[in-house]
């Protein structure tokens, strides 16, 4: 509830966040967003706050480290994708000037998105083209784990898309931080 009325659909434009949140998004692919909330502080602690630039120096020794590791998921596909998404990271903020630049220039226009937001309407929307955008324009830097759905989901997570029901108290909150929040430009 916390993370729903809080966090979720709120605007982030600060680089370790918005890592934190593709690769926790990576992580929960095939388990419940509930599960890798109850291991975030974990994750947090052993991916060195998700600093991508301290993550893009990670070698064998912290896979072996974090693959031991109960407070996490220990999947080694998912934790050898952090690591190399942290330097793909690395070189995505040298080129664009920063990882929310590039991330938020997906922003989807108002013309693309639904009129309403009911459960029937967002059942229907696990991807959208901006997601998909997004996610070929990483896997062509490199990165993995960064599927469609995947990335709707984190695009959801971090306010690039509000996907508040109508009828959600906090839907409203949600359009009123994103009219106030200064979009990062390439």
């Amino acid at each position: 509830m916390a993370y729903h009325d809080d966090e979720w659909g709120r605007p982030v434009r600060d680089d370790i966040r918005l890592f934190e949140k593709i690769c926790l998004e990576g992580f929960q692919s095939g388990l419940s967003w509930l599960t890798i909330l109850r291991k975030r502080e974990a994750f947090r602690a052993r991916f060195a706050g998700f600093d991508f630039r301290e993550v893009a120096e990670f070698g064998e020794t912290d896979v072996e480290r974090l693959l031991a590791d109960k407070g996490i998921v220990r999947h080694q596909g998912k934790i050898r994708s952090t690591i190399n998404n942290a330097q793909r990271a690395v070189e995505l903020a040298a080129e664009a000037g920063s990882l929310a630049a590039f991330i938020w220039s997906f922003e989807p226009t108002a013309e693309v998105r639904p009129d309403r937001f009911d459960r029937e309407t967002l059942n229907k929307i696990t991807t959208s083209d901006a997601s998909t955008a997004l996610s070929k324009a990483l896997k062509k830097r490199g990165w993995s784990f960064v599927g469609p759905t995947t990335m709707y989901a984190f695009m959801q997570s971090v306010g690039i898309v509000n996907d508040h029901l109508d009828s959600c108290a906090f839907r409203a909150a949600c359009e009123r931080d994103r009219a106030a929040f200064a979009r990062p430009t390439l």
